[in-house]
């Protein structure tokens, strides 16, 4: 079965939704393609997937394009002189920067298993979703939230980096992943989330840019990946903006019954199929 228009739009639609909740995007792209009978292993719908990040990701260099531009002056400064390296600003650029390199590596370097009916299998996702459900309630559970934005360290972005590379994953979250790091270092709700938005504008950007020969070709068109892509940018800019707000008065534990309810679901589904 091909990609259609109105496919797209369903996509783009769980796309934005998703993509930045701690209840992974991937988990949730894969078992909708499946109720819409698309071929969840065929490459071009994969990289129909990928492809369409691309709307979330500008959305989020949208919202946060003050956010961004400061960083980029904090970084530059800091090249140019050893006060420019004394800033906050210098240390979350450097932060971001290097942690969002264990991605890029381990993406690269395992692009085919990724890609595989193995991880990209429902029981995979179901099993993800249920089991990192542990994690972020013990993240929460034994979370400080001490540290601000303005304490995170080279360090700490290293390690959440590191962190980010297990939301490879599909059903693990990597907003999950990354945000549920941060409060384990001690950094607060707000910071982590934030974070793990910065995180992903390369990890997310360069995902699409390798996708997207495969995206035009195959079974997917033009038309298809610009709907899809339009649509997940305007429903991912509404989204980062109500997270935002519910993580500064609200646990992620929040989204552990759903993750349990959707991966126990799948599973029993997929025994009694």
């Amino acid at each position: 079965m091909s990609l259609g228009l109105l496919d797209a739009v369903v996509l783009g639609i769980v796309e934005g939704l998703t993509e930045f909740l701690p209840v992974s995007s991937t988990g949730h792209i894969t078992i909708a393609s499946g109720l819409l009978g698309l071929d969840v292993d065929d490459p071009s719908v994969t990289a129909f997937t990928a492809v369409i990040q691309s709307g979330a990701i500008a959305a989020v260099l949208i919202f946060f394009r003050k956010d961004i531009a400061r960083f980029a002056r904090g970084f530059f400064g800091g090249l140019r002189s050893s006060a420019g390296r004394q800033t906050d600003d210098w240390r979350l650029s450097l932060a971001v920067l290097l942690g969002s390199l264990p991605i890029g590596i381990v993406g690269l370097a395992f692009r085919d298993v990724i890609k595989g009916p193995v991880l990209r299998s429902l029981v995979t996702v179901g099993i993800a979703l249920i089991l990192w459900s542990a994690v972020m309630w013990y993240a929460e559970k034994r979370a400080t939230q001490h540290r601000p934005e303005a304490e995170v360290t080279v360090k700490d972005g290293l390690i959440i980096g590191l962190v980010q590379c297990i939301a490879l994953v599909p059903g693990v979250s990597r907003s999950g992943a990354t945000i549920s790091a941060g409060l384990l270092l001690g950094l607060d709700r707000v910071a982590s989330t934030r974070l793990a938005f910065f995180l992903g504008i390369p990890a997310l950007v360069a995902a699409g840019a390798l996708e997207l020969p495969s995206a035009l070709g195959g079974s997917v068109g033009l038309g298809p990946v610009l709907v899809g892509t339009v649509v997940s940018f305007v429903v991912a800019y509404a989204t980062i903006a109500w997270l935002l707000r519910f993580v500064a008065t609200h646990s992620i534990a929040a989204f552990v019954p759903y993750r349990v309810a959707l991966g126990t679901a799948v599973l029993g589904v997929l025994w009694l199929s």
